[in-house]
């Protein structure tokens, strides 16, 4: 047997990698003939769509038609490059480059069958629209075969003997390289998240200083106005889809099965594709760099949208969109199960910590509310493609109903943006302020109301798009309802800060900070809710600077407080302090002296979304374009932080904060599995100052939990004055 093996072995390898001599000729074959295919394809596509698609390569360095072939060849050339070199491992693998590979065989396979159907009816066998319509849908699934997500089904669907519940062969990181395929492990698909988010918010960044760039002064410096209106769609549409709703679903998926007490999300291969489809759905955006930029703004309201003379932009931003609903949904499902089905027994609901309450909130939220703003780009994608004019009205249609069905989704996207960061504030101050989080039950009872009324308020963002008196009303006294249980949130942790024991570390800084800035947010709020005031200033900078101190005072430093409270539990790191303590105070005056000015000039008369203004607002645009640059620098010290200190930070213990929930209680980063054994829930999550503070237990490896408990928030692991 012995000899048999050793013998095998040397022709086992040979045959499956080759000899280099061979595999560099396939990888030049490979290449070449991926590289012709889908660049002549792409030039046929831009002759069809009215795009001159003859030129020469020096022409080419600055013409964007010209690049747009040459970039698509290279994206069909590199996968064929790999594919030679590595043969049948990466063709039939789990990883980036398959992915990419399966991403343009199926949509050449789609777009074939497109013009074959076309062909069949008499029609004209090229249309642009439906090429890239069903072409991406095509992509979308070759990506997913070629990641890994579907073998398995596929393997079970074709009659295969796969054990999609218990098969673990995807599960757990053992390299850096892991991050870059299929996954099904929470702890890896949250890091995955993470990584894609920030990168994602740095790309939305960017197009920021683009804009603050062209407003510092009057006059056009170096955009049109076409370009600028690209700019901010592109700045709002990457900020909103791929980094504060989804930042949220990171820290979430990794966090939330460790706080239940779960092995690991009920449905891991459902969530590592929630993630890929992410991933799809950023690809589906940026590839409109090839045709143009979107330019009806990041809400794309129709009429404006279904112009055919940007249609194929708005095109893909309609699949965009498709692309993250799915995405929401298929988390916020694994979310809702895990959360109500998973829990660690004794864990009732009002023993569920509150950033798992938020989670649950939301994902109902995403549930409920994204099917319509994916009905809404639907419409508009029918609009583009099959002549149906529901937002026309010479021919029936009614461009207001756009408005509602999208704000019917999008308020409510207000509280999938905010009440996970609710969550996460609720968590920091109660564990680094050392006291019981007041008002427990009124935070969970406030969390859920604020979602149900997020449904009720939608028409406040149409008081100028015109409805009746009556209704103005019934919407203003709504919105100024919904103050109520966001000002429940900020009494419940005002008084859990009275006479606490303050740690004033990096989470807790940018908690303090998210709390003035919402505070401010949530006065212009109130503002805005009244139909007088948001008739006299819609459309103006005073509505961009209460969209900012909600959404980047709110959302984003929450999670950044989330970042740094849980770093130590994803890394096994501990960051450093004083760099993070440099990026919350730089980011908190650096973001006021962008956005608070706005205020200022948006009563004064400055209108958004315009490339210019007038002279008068040089000085104060000087300033804001001025400090949005020093944002962008701080914002690079966070990156640092995060990245040296992953690789040289101080390893960190089990519980560095000496927290009570149960993701303290095991071993940064956790186990494969989360727990050695089922742990036990004996109390309410935060017993801060209780005589015997126990909120769970767990077991040690090789123990059970009834033989051998750590009581958690005990301090297990930690030094006597990380326990302080």
């Amino acid at each position: 047997m012995s000899t048999t093996t050793t013998s095998t072995a040397p022709a086992a390898r040979g045959a499956g990698h080759g000899t280099p001599g061979p595999r560099y000729v396939g990888g030049l074959i490979g290449f070449l003939i991926g590289y012709a295919v889908s660049h002549l394809l792409l030039r046929l596509f831009q002759g069809w769509g009215g795009v001159d698609p003859s030129y020469t390569v020096v022409e080419a360095a600055g013409i964007g038609a010209g690049l747009g072939p040459i970039i698509v060849g290279l994206m069909g050339g590199v996968p064929g490059l790999v594919a030679g070199l590595f043969g049948r491992r990466v063709i039939l693998g789990s990883n980036i480059f398959a992915a990419w590979l399966w991403a343009v065989v199926g949509f050449l396979i789609t777009t074939l069958i497109v013009i074959g159907v076309r062909l069949a009816f008499g029609m004209d066998p090229i249309s642009l629209l439906p090429i890239v319509t069903f072409g991406s849908l095509g992509a979308y699934l070759g990506m997913t075969i070629g990641i890994g997500a579907l073998g398995p089904w596929l393997r079970f669907l074709a009659g295969g003997d796969v054990d999609l519940a218990g098969d673990h062969s995807q599960h757990g990181a053992k390299s850096w390289k892991d991050y870059f395929g299929f996954n099904t492990d929470h702890k890896v698909i949250g890091i995955q998240y993470i990584v894609f988010n920030f990168m994602a918010m740095a790309i939305g960044g960017m197009y920021a200083l683009f804009m603050r760039a062209e407003l510092a002064q009057s006059g056009m410096q170096f955009m049109d106005g076409s370009t600028y209106n690209g700019a901010f769609t592109v700045h709002g549409s990457v900020m909103l889809f791929f980094w504060i709703i989804p930042i949220f679903a990171g820290i979430g998926n990794y966090v939330i099965p460790l706080m239940v007490g779960a092995a690991d999300m009920a449905f891991p291969r459902l969530n590592g594709l929630s993630f890929w489809t992410l991933v799809a759905a950023f690809l589906t955006s940026v590839a409109a760099i090839l045709v143009g930029m979107y330019e009806a703004g990041w809400t794309a309201y129709a009429p404006l949208s279904t112009q055919s003379e940007i249609g194929l932009q708005q095109l893909l931003f309609a699949l965009t969109v498709q692309f993250v609903g799915a995405s929401s949904i298929m988390t916020a499902v694994n979310f809702i199960v895990t959360i109500v089905g998973m829990r660690a027994p004794g864990m009732t609901m009002w023993r569920m910590p509150l950033f798992v309450w938020a989670n649950l909130t939301t994902s109902f939220l995403v549930v409920l509310g994204t099917p319509f703003i994916g009905g809404a780009q639907l419409m508009v994608l029918t609009d583009l493609t099959m002549n149906t004019q529901f937002f026309n009205p010479i021919l029936g249609g009614d461009p207001l109903a756009y408005q509602h069905v999208f704000w019917f989704y999008s308020h409510p996207a207000v509280y999938i943006m905010m009440l996970p960061g609710f969550g996460i504030v609720s968590d920091v101050i109660t564990t680094h302020a050392r006291k019981t989080i007041f008002g427990y039950k009124a935070l969970a009872i406030s969390t859920v109301a604020i979602g149900f009324l997020g449904f009720a308020v939608w028409a406040h963002h149409m008081f100028t798009s015109g409805m009746p008196d009556w209704f103005r009303v019934v919407m203003m006294f709504l919105t100024m309802l919904i103050a109520v249980p966001t000002g429940v949130k900020v009494l419940s942790w005002t008084a859990t800060l009275w006479q606490g024991r303050i740690h004033m570390r990096t989470p807790m800084l940018f908690v303090l900070g998210f709390l003035f800035m919402f505070t401010v947010g949530g006065v212009t709020g109130i503002m805005l809710a009244a139909v007088p005031f948001t008739i006299h200033v819609h459309d103006s900078y005073f509505v961009v600077a209460h969209f900012h101190y909600v959404l980047f005072g709110g959302s984003t430093m929450t999670a950044f407080a989330g970042i740094y409270h849980w770093y130590p539990k994803i890394t096994g790191r501990m960051y450093d302090e004083r760099l993070g303590k440099m990026h919350f105070w730089g980011l908190f005056i650096t973001q006021n002296l962008v956005f608070f000015p706005m205020h200022w000039t948006g009563v004064q008369g400055m209108v958004r979304r315009y490339a210019d203004h007038p002279e008068r607002f040089d000085t104060i645009n000087m300033v804001m374009s001025i400090g949005a640059i020093v944002m962008a620098a701080v914002t690079l010290i966070f990156f640092y932080n995060m990245v040296n200190s992953w690789r040289r930070g101080p390893k960190a213990t089990g519980n560095p904060w000496n927290s009570h929930t149960l993701e303290w209680q095991v071993s940064s980063p956790p186990p494969l599995f989360n727990f050695y054994d089922v742990p036990r829930v004996l109390d309410e999550p935060y017993p801060f100052g209780a005589a015997e503070p126990v909120h769970g237990v767990v077991a040690e490896k090789g123990k059970r939990t009834a033989d051998h408990p750590i009581l958690a928030g005990s301090g297990a692991g930690t030094s006597q004055e990380q326990q302080g």
